[in-house]
């Protein structure tokens, strides 16, 4: 049995929540499951974020898609990192690819994914996409599930 110890600031931790996606950090955990093509999929449907000219609340639906490597992004440390966003000035874009190349560095993953479907603000919803490269042939990759803009209901 692995000890997840050594690679762990938040699980099983008192952590209070970053006040910036800087101050976060995202636990990377040996993958059990190394050397096995599966797709894993975090969503998180109330991202928030904060308009940096105006200071309203931005809010969108993110989802990520990647096959592991060696290491596997720890999920409280992920919650974290997101929620780190609500007081963060950015745009829809730099938030969305931000929050990839996050996920990234820290797990080296084979190939990655994110969809930010952004909520209207001024009437346009923006819907940024990134991904680290091809997939590798082979493996099933699913819809990401969020439909065109109609109301996001």
């Amino acid at each position: 049995m692995t000890d997840y110890t050594e690679f762990q600031t938040t699980l099983g931790q008192d952590v209070k929540a970053p006040q910036s996606p800087e101050e976060a950090v995202l636990d990377a955990v040996p993958n059990p499951q190394a050397g096995t093509l599966a797709v894993v999929r975090f969503t998180c449907p109330e991202f928030t974020s904060i308009c940096p000219v105006t200071g309203q609340p931005d809010f969108g639906h993110l989802v990520v898609d990647y096959i592991p490597d060696q290491r596997l992004v720890e999920s409280k440390s992920l919650k974290l990192f997101l929620q780190s966003f609500r007081n963060h000035g950015a745009f829809h874009e730099d938030c969305t690819i931000n929050v990839g190349k996050r996920i990234a560095e820290a797990t080296k993953p084979i190939w990655l994914r994110i969809g930010g479907y952004w909520y209207p603000r001024g009437g346009i919803p923006i819907d940024v996409f990134w991904q680290t490269g091809t997939p590798p042939e082979g493996v099933w990759l699913p819809d990401q599930g969020v439909a065109p803009y109609r109301g996001r209901g």
